[in-house]
């Protein structure tokens, strides 16, 4: 089993080299185990999935709840995982640095702190304050005994804010504060993504997840993307084939999505690691 040092070292270094790589988001450690036997280096978690599991909406977990499901994910897998750390659980600066310490803790070896307030009247945080708690933050990851990856992330775009030149800005002032990679959810185009890429001298993080505005590997890539995260798609992904076998249960009494489904020894091959 690597230790978290030499984790945290594995996924600086994804962010270092010369290719894109995809980093799925999980919610368990059976869909930890299934994504790290197909190859992928990295894993992170979903705020919008880990909520889910336990019947809550994004936004609705605490956060000891978060890191709860964060350590389990680590347990269970040998990858480097990060987390979606929302905002910090929390809109003072402090509370965004106690999260990374606690995330440190949990066996982490990196996560995101966003700017959005979680506040429907005011969803982003004033520039000043964002900025504050993104310096924060990074303090808190510099004092950890590892390299811990700190994603800042400019939430405009997702709180219907198509404010490019401020997104810009936020995440240029994110990057000198410090930041290890950017990250603008929703960006609505390639000319978009182009941008901001253009803007910055860290790894851009891009999120796969909204219809209509996601892109393949090779055009985010050549946009000069260097990370791109699957927000709650996978989990969707996985729930959609839930829905569709408990209606036809329902509906028709028949078990034609057995036909499909994968085999439990194949199931057992990527749970023990071999698959």
């Amino acid at each position: 089993m690597p230790t978290q040092h030499q984790r945290a070292v594995t996924f600086r270094a994804l962010h270092e080299g010369a290719t894109t790589f995809v980093i799925p988001n999980i919610w368990d450690g059976g869909s930890a185990a299934i994504m790290a036997g197909l190859g992928f280096p990295a894993l992170a978690t979903s705020s919008a999935a880990a909520a889910a599991t336990l019947g809550k909406l994004d936004g609705q977990l605490t956060r000891e709840q978060a890191l709860g499901h964060a350590r389990q994910v680590v347990a269970a897998s040998t990858l480097p995982v990060a987390a979606d750390l929302e905002n910090g659980f929390g809109a003072a600066p402090r509370d965004a640095a106690e999260t990374i310490r606690l995330a440190g803790e949990a066996g982490l070896v990196g996560g995101s702190i966003e700017d959005a307030s979680g506040d429907e009247r005011a969803p982003i945080y004033g520039f000043s304050q964002a900025v504050e708690r993104i310096t924060a933050a990074v303090e808190a990851a510099r004092g950890l005994p590892f390299p811990f990856t700190l994603t800042a992330r400019a939430e405009n775009f997702m709180h219907g804010r198509a404010d490019l030149d401020d997104t810009v800005r936020r995440l240029q002032a994110f990057e000198r504060a410090g930041a290890d990679v950017l990250f603008a959810p929703c960006l609505p185009d390639l000319a978009a993504v182009r941008t901001v890429c253009a803007a910055l001298r860290k790894p851009v993080n891009f999120m796969v997840g909204v219809a209509g505005a996601s892109f393949s590997v090779a055009e985010l890539t050549a946009a000069g993307v260097r990370r791109i995260s699957l927000s709650t798609t996978l989990y969707r992904a996985a729930m959609t084939g839930l829905l569709a076998a408990g209606r036809e249960v329902r509906d028709r009494g028949t078990f034609a999505y057995m036909d499909t489904l994968m085999r439990g020894a194949q199931l057992s091959t990527y749970l023990r690691g071999d698959g």
